[in-house]
């Protein structure tokens, strides 16, 4: 992020009523305000508002007005959405308010958690106990990602059929990649037929038709 100097410096010139300091504002106290500025940016998103402050896409407004990197920008994004979609709760002004500054999950928590949420192997018994740790526990991501980590691979062990088809998939990936190298060589060096290069073609073909289909 930009120093709070040249962040100050910007806010200095604005109006403090206006959206645009409030942003900045929220970028000043990022650590614990995050979810102000997840909204405020997301509003900045949606409705392209950038372009009316001279910036010709929203990449191009967070990192030279607000230093912030692409991939943070997004993920601020994310997390509020997915807090506004799916735990709006947590938006409410009273939790906010009433929560301790270091136990209001980070936004790199909650992207976790939007993860945990869209992993099929998972179900509301997995993802309310990973919620548990993000709002209550106030674990740290690292332990969170590794957590999650370990409970899908769990899950999936618990899965033999699903297991069994992502073996097959890959199987069935890694043949074909060899029979592309050996047709490529064998052709190259004139080892074989024109009529059985054009057999292992064919094969190729089924196979790769195969791995679409699963």
């Amino acid at each position: 992020m930009k120093s709070l100097d040249n962040i100050e410096q910007k806010m200095r010139d604005l109006d403090q009523n206006s959206l645009r300091y409030r942003i900045l504002e929220s970028v000043k106290n990022f650590k614990t305000s995050w979810v102000d500025l997840g909204q405020s940016l997301y509003s900045v998103w949606k409705d392209k508002l950038y372009k009316g402050w001279g910036y010709q896409n929203f990449d191009n407004y967070a990192a030279k007005e607000l230093g912030i990197r692409k991939q943070t920008a997004m993920k601020l994004l994310r997390s509020y959405y997915f807090l506004e979609k799916e735990e709006p709760g947590y938006l409410k002004s009273d939790y906010l308010d009433n929560a301790k500054a270091n136990a209001v999950p980070t936004y790199e928590s909650i992207d976790a958690l939007r993860m945990a949420k869209n992993k099929k192997v998972l179900g509301q018994e997995d993802y309310a106990s990973i919620k548990k740790d993000v709002f209550e526990k106030g674990k740290d991501v690292r332990e969170i990602k590794r957590d999650l980590t370990s409970l899908i691979r769990q899950r999936e062990e618990l899965s033999p059929e699903e297991a069994r088809e992502k073996r097959k998939i890959t199987s069935v990936k890694r043949t074909v990649s060899l029979l592309k190298t050996l047709k490529r060589d064998l052709g190259d060096a004139k080892l074989l037929p024109v009529s059985i290069l054009k057999e292992i073609e064919d094969l190729i073909c089924r196979l790769d038709s195969e791995i679409r289909s699963l």
